[in-house]
């Protein structure tokens, strides 16, 4: 398995893996699918050396892609991250995720990143186990902020010192 910067190129692909989470209403604030030109703005942003937007692949297929994103935009602020992981429907379930997630730790600090923050829904166990083993802490609950199909939903942050 190989982590390498995301492409241009590879911009399909990524939309492709995102829209597939987004009628799960688990992992995305979407409700209606994205295209390659709404994400370019995004992609572009991903481009420098501290916030990067990886692919995750193997024998040359993607399986998902990891990016650091920038918290709240202010310069006290450069050294926290929001962390997001998307995997292909085919990769999920399978440990993936918690590889991910340890290579994107173990990196952080080559990032100048000291503490990485994931905004999990908090109907999303899947994830918030992932985090949780990987030694975050809930830090903060944002109650009911969501309205997706009617109903609301909270999102909980997780966060982690590295």
């Amino acid at each position: 398995m190989i982590y390498r910067n995301a492409t241009l190129n590879d911009l399909p692909a990524i939309v492709a893996i995102y829209n597939s989470t987004i009628s799960s209403r688990l992992v995305t604030a979407d409700t209606e699918p994205v295209t390659v030109e709404d994400k370019l703005d995004w992609f572009n942003k991903h481009q420098g050396k501290t916030r990067p937007l990886w692919v995750v692949e193997n024998d040359g297929i993607m399986l998902g892609w990891v990016s650091f994103n920038n918290f709240y935009g202010r310069p006290a602020y450069d050294g926290t991250a929001e962390l997001s992981i998307y995997l292909h429907p085919d990769a999920r379930g399978k440990g993936l995720g918690r590889q991910v997630l340890q290579y994107s730790i173990s990196q952080a600090p080559s990032l100048n990143i000291h503490t990485i923050l994931g905004f999990i829904f908090s109907h999303n166990e899947p994830s918030i186990q992932l985090f949780v083993k990987a030694g975050f802490e809930e830090w903060g609950l944002l109650k009911d902020i969501a309205l997706m199909d009617g109903n609301k939903y909270s999102l909980s942050i997780y966060g982690l010192k590295v």
